[in-house]
């Protein structure tokens, strides 16, 4: 785990144009059923997942931020309120920052558990390079990107800080270093309320940094 970069690092050049996007995921969600909750409205953050959106404002109290917006669903809109609050700022919301699309929604998911186990549910697995199951993956990265541009320029020699979700942001990292976006998601590094940061010299992203401010999380962990 890294520290997250700042606009004062002086190991980087051309400071004056240097921009940080803060890609967080939100923290942990109440989730007693433990279904997939997708889009679905109203799920809060559980009392471990303020905790950790607590620690993420305190490890970016110190930085130029300049921008902080959200996804519309409410955990990530709570996960951004401290960190906006540190320093002074309303919490912004952009819809390209919202969950991915899932057939699964409002089910639960585990392996050998609920939906999975239904032949009924089993011709959405039919193609997991898309996927099948869902909304497809080149989409959620150029919405992504669209909102990534969108506080970079608006953050243009600062720091902006945007709050989505762990697919959207897993999916915005591979795009970025050009890595095929299908994958397996037990391996995805965008633990809860992680920072991937994205250093920018003008238009050019220079660096992607990942850290855990709010400590290591199991990315399989149901509720999560």
């Amino acid at each position: 785990m890294t520290d997250a970069p700042t606009t004062n690092d002086a190991t980087h050049p051309h400071q004056a144009s240097r921009t940080i996007v803060h890609v967080l995921r939100h923290g942990e969600v109440h989730n007693p059923k433990g279904i997939l909750y997708g889009r679905l409205p109203g799920f809060r953050l559980s009392v471990t997942g303020q905790t950790q959106a607590k620690a993420v404002a305190d490890a970016l109290a110190g930085h130029d931020i300049a921008l902080v917006v959200a996804s519309p669903l409410r955990r990530a809109q709570e996960t951004a309120t401290p960190i906006a609050a540190a320093h002074g700022l309303t919490v912004g919301e952009d819809e390209n920052l919202i969950e991915a699309g899932n057939d699964f929604e409002g089910l639960r998911v585990a392996v050998g558990d609920g939906a999975l186990s239904r032949p009924r549910h089993w011709w959405k697995l039919r193609n997991p390079f898309t996927p099948s199951w869902g909304e497809p993956y080149l989409q959620i990265a150029h919405r992504m990107l669209a909102a990534v541009g969108a506080a970079r320029v608006a953050a243009v020699g600062h720091e902006a800080v945007v709050v989505s979700h762990q697919l959207p942001v897993w999916t915005l990292r591979r795009f970025l270093q050009g890595e095929r976006l299908w994958h397996d998601p037990r391996h995805r590094q965008c633990g809860l309320a992680s920072l991937t940061s994205l250093v920018y010299e003008g238009d050019t992203l220079v660096d992607i940094v990942y850290s855990e401010p709010g400590g290591a999380s199991d990315p399989r962990i149901t509720g999560a």
